[in-house]
C-alpha cells in the first residue's frame, strides 16, 4: 500500500515536471532552433566574400543544431509546445532562405526551390490549422526527415569549398532524390492532415 502511494506520488511529480516544461518558452532547444535561422546571415557574409571554408563550417553548424535541438529537449526534459512548432518552422525558414539565396546565385534550379518552398509553406499552414481546429501539434514524418536530410546534403555539396565533377554529379542526384522524397512526404502530410480533421487515428504525431 505504501509502495503504491509512493509510486503514485512519483507519477504525479513526473507529470507535473512535464507540464511545467511544456509551458517554457526560453529553453536551450528553442534557442538552437532560432540560431539555425540566424546562421543564414554569417553564411551569406562569408560565402559572398569567397571564404567558402568558413561558409561551409557555418552550414555544418546549422545542420548540427537541427540534429541537436530535439535531442536536447528530450535530454533536459524541456520538450515544449512552442518547440514543437519552432523546430519545423526554423527548418522551413532556413531552407527557404538558403534555397532562395542559392537560386539567386544560379546554384540551385528554380523548379527545385519552388517545390521545396511551396511544399513547406502548405505543410506549415496546414499544421497551424490543425492546431487551431483540433488542438493537435503534428511532427515530422520519416519521409519528411529523409527529404530534409537529402536537402542538407545537396546544400552541403554545393557550398563545399573543394568542388569536383564527381561532387557536382552527386549533388544533382541528391537533388532529384530529395525532390522525390519531398513529393512523397507531401502526400503523406496531406493524408494525415485530413485524417486529423476527420478525427481518424493518426500515426507519427
Amino acid at each position: 500500500m505504501i509502495i503504491s502511494e509512493k509510486s503514485n506520488q512519483l507519477d504525479e511529480i513526473k507529470r507535473s515536471k512535464v507540464n511545467v516544461a511544456s509551458t517554457k518558452i526560453v529553453t536551450l532547444s528553442n534557442v538552437l532552433s532560432l540560431v539555425r535561422v540566424v546562421l543564414f546571415v554569417p553564411f551569406v557574409y562569408f560565402y559572398e566574400r569567397d571564404e567558402k571554408v568558413i561558409a561551409f563550417a557555418v552550414v555544418l553548424l546549422a545542420i548540427s543544431t537541427d540534429w541537436f535541438d530535439g535531442r536536447v529537449a528530450r535530454w533536459t526534459n524541456t520538450v515544449s509546445e512552442l518547440g514543437k512548432i519552432l523546430d519545423p518552422f526554423a527548418d522551413k525558414v532556413s531552407a527557404a532562405l538558403i534555397g532562395l539565396y542559392l537560386l539567386y546565385r544560379g546554384e540551385l534550379p528554380l523548379w527545385f526551390v519552388a517545390l521545396v518552398v511551396t511544399r513547406d509553406v502548405i505543410i506549415f499552414l496546414g499544421g497551424i490549422y490543425a492546431k487551431q481546429k483540433k488542438h493537435v501539434i503534428t511532427t515530422s514524418l520519416p519521409a519528411g526527415k529523409w527529404a530534409v536530410g537529402f536537402l542538407a546534403g545537396a546544400i552541403g555539396g554545393i557550398v563545399y569549398p573543394y568542388q569536383s565533377e564527381g561532387l557536382k554529379l552527386a549533388v544533382e542526384i541528391t537533388i532529384y532524390i530529395a525532390s522525390a522524397l519531398f513529393i512523397v512526404s507531401f502526400f503523406q502530410y496531406t493524408k494525415r492532415f485530413f485524417d486529423i480533421l476527420q478525427d481518424k487515428p493518426v500515426q507519427n504525431l
